[in-house]
């Protein structure tokens, strides 16, 4: 079976082909042999890096722009045409809305014009289930402990199936990937903040510095990280007058970064207790933007090896948004005898839970 995805959820142009053998159909589908054929992946960091932050209306002129191109160079770089393929999926939500419309009018486009299964996408679903892609020859079986971590996003979610998720916690405030982006703002080292400060981090002394550690010693799964975001304003404006030093710069991120990852620490010990109380020991997953970061990656595979479960992670170019995943979870979608009709509606928020209680930073406005 071979997918085409279609990525314009926020400031990334992308698309892929994914492969994989299917033995049966519906419900009872095994995959095996997971393949990235292609992915291409055009950034628009510098259309917006000069107002530190997503501009929606210029990334969806951007997404119209670029996407036909980007279609095309997947498609080439696979050495496919589109009659090779079973379906074309996109990400139909969360996002910004404009870059999503354009996505899912593409996908509905080429699936019309060739014939071929339309699968709409949550673009949370597609970073959840991307280890399943990128583990090896067999897909890592279900169930499995999700921490989602993102610049919108920060969850803890059992994984139980294709479509099933149960969210065991969320951020009551700030994700941690807008924690990450406003800190390296307040320091001045640029956009996106996630990579400077972790690169300024490594530098540092994160113990000159003291930081909070929002919610530690509570119990349930739940994460706050706006104390922490405002501890760092208050360290800065208690320095001497005038510019940040680098050395002042670099202890402050690297102790952020260390209370951030006590926190994730903390919150997944908790839901790994929680979780394993319902499915027995289960490998804990890190996906999503702020899996990138190698120290807080390092901090969560001790912690899932002192709990004597498996760690797993997606390759750290396929963390943040790509093609690859929306491609995968939309090949996954269809093994199962899932598609979309042509008359989906893109959706700006898109809960993986939708029994859990509203929530801002879960997929739907609180």
């Amino acid at each position: 079976m071979i997918v085409l995805g279609i990525e314009t959820s926020c400031d990334e142009t992308a698309a892929a082909v994914v492969s994989a053998d299917v033995a049966g159909a519906g419900p009872g589908s095994v995959l095996g042999r997971p393949r990235i054929l292609s992915n291409v992946v055009l950034s628009q960091l510098d259309e917006h890096r000069a107002f530190g932050g997503v501009v929606p209306e210029i990334a969806a002129r951007a997404h119209v722009e670029a996407i036909d191109g980007i279609v095309a160079e997947a498609m080439a770089e696979a050495g496919l045409d589109f009659a090779a393929l079973d379906g074309v999926a996109a990400t139909g939500g969360p996002g910004l809305i404009g870059g999503v419309m354009v996505g899912v009018m593409t996908a509905k486009a080429l699936a019309y014009a060739r014939g071929l299964a339309f699968i709409a996408v949550n673009h949370l679903e597609a970073h959840a289930l991307t280890v399943r892609l990128t583990g090896g020859e067999t897909p890592l079986a279900f169930p499995y402990l999700l921490l989602l971590v993102s610049g919108g996003h920060c969850q803890l979610l059992g994984v139980e199936g294709v479509g099933k998720y149960r969210r065991l916690g969320t951020t009551i405030d700030d994700a941690l990937g807008e924690a990450f982006d406003k800190t390296a703002k307040m320091l001045g080292i640029g956009y996106p903040g996630g990579p400077a400060v972790e690169r300024l981090a490594a530098q540092g002394n994160a113990l000159r510095f003291d930081m909070p550690r929002p919610m530690k010693g509570r119990g349930g799964c739940d994460f706050s990280f706006s104390g922490l975001k405002t501890k760092v304003r208050q360290t800065i404006e208690a320095l001497p007058p005038g510019p940040v030093t680098e050395r002042d710069a670099a202890d402050i991120a690297a102790a952020f970064q260390h209370a951030a990852g006590d926190v994730l620490v903390e919150r997944c010990a908790n839901a790994i207790e929680i979780f394993a109380a319902d499915h027995g020991p289960a490998p804990l997953v890190v996906a999503g933007g702020v899996a990138a970061n190698t120290a807080l990656r390092g901090r969560l595979q001790a912690l899932a090896d002192a709990s004597g479960i498996p760690f797993a992670a997606p390759p750290v170019a396929l963390c943040t948004d790509n093609g690859a995943m929306v491609a995968w979870a939309g090949l996954e979608r269809l093994a199962l005898g899932e598609t979309d009709a042509l008359d989906f509606k893109p959706r700006p928020r898109w809960p993986l839970d939708p029994e859990a209680p509203k929530a801002a930073y879960a997929g739907v406005k609180a």
